[in-house]
């Protein structure tokens, strides 16, 4: 049985072509503070990949090769809107497979739909998102693609931040997540490449075991 939370063996690769194009932003003395209210030392973009060819085809690669290795019977590939829909149209289209996207919220006209394209009834789908923090919006896509009738396999993302209540939720679910890179592996190699302070890493690290006192006064 899959974990809740798996690393690619792309990881290393990953987290440091993340670091050359600054996807990823450090700043561990001057936090930024997320729409959750969460103060966190680093910021990842991914949608910056898209932007750089030789890395979003990279990435692509990497996504399929993840498919391939644990999605056998995966008859769609789903993406989070917005950012998760250009991968997932890459990746469907190296797979050959069908792609659908999912709404944050049903449109409120038309027919309302929440999963645009064609999904089929117990169809077996991945879900694609370019970064996890929490999970909050990749589980909501799955839940709105199991009540549309497909089977969710997994999700695939291409960084997590590895948050502990992360997996727990996807534990919930009963939906493995697959992450090409994550935060531990950025930590590691951001210090090794001098993209970090070798002092700041056990901040860095202290904000993925707690995130929500991370900044707070002690």
């Amino acid at each position: 049985m899959m974990e809740s939370l798996v690393i690619s063996p792309f990881a290393k690769e990953a987290a440091l072509a993340l670091l050359q194009i600054g996807a990823v932003t450090l700043r561990p003395q001057e936090p930024y503070i997320w729409a959750s209210g969460i103060k966190s030392p680093m910021y990842c973009d991914n949608r910056l990949t898209l932007s750089y060819p030789p890395l979003r085809s990279r990435i692509a690669n990497w996504l399929t090769e993840c498919i391939y290795q644990y999605g056998a019977n995966i008859e769609c590939v789903a993406g989070t809107a917005t950012a998760g829909i250009a991968h997932a149209a890459l990746a469907a289209d190296r797979l050959r497979l069908p792609m659908v996207y999912v709404r944050s919220s049903a449109k409120d006209h038309g027919k309302k739909n929440l999963v645009e394209g064609r999904l089929l009834p117990n169809q077996q789908v991945v879900v694609v998102e370019d970064t996890v923090s929490t999970g909050g919006s990749v589980i909501s896509a799955i839940n709105g693609l199991r009540e549309e009738g497909a089977i969710v396999s997994f999700a695939l993302a291409i960084f997590t931040y590895g948050f502990a209540e992360t997996e727990q939720a996807f534990l919930q679910a009963g939906v493995p997540l697959i992450a090409v890179t994550d935060f531990r592996t950025l930590v590691d190699v951001a210090a090794q490449h001098g993209y970090l302070q070798n002092e700041d890493v056990s901040t860095l690290l202290r904000f993925r075991e707690d995130p929500h006192s991370y900044g707070i006064a002690r």
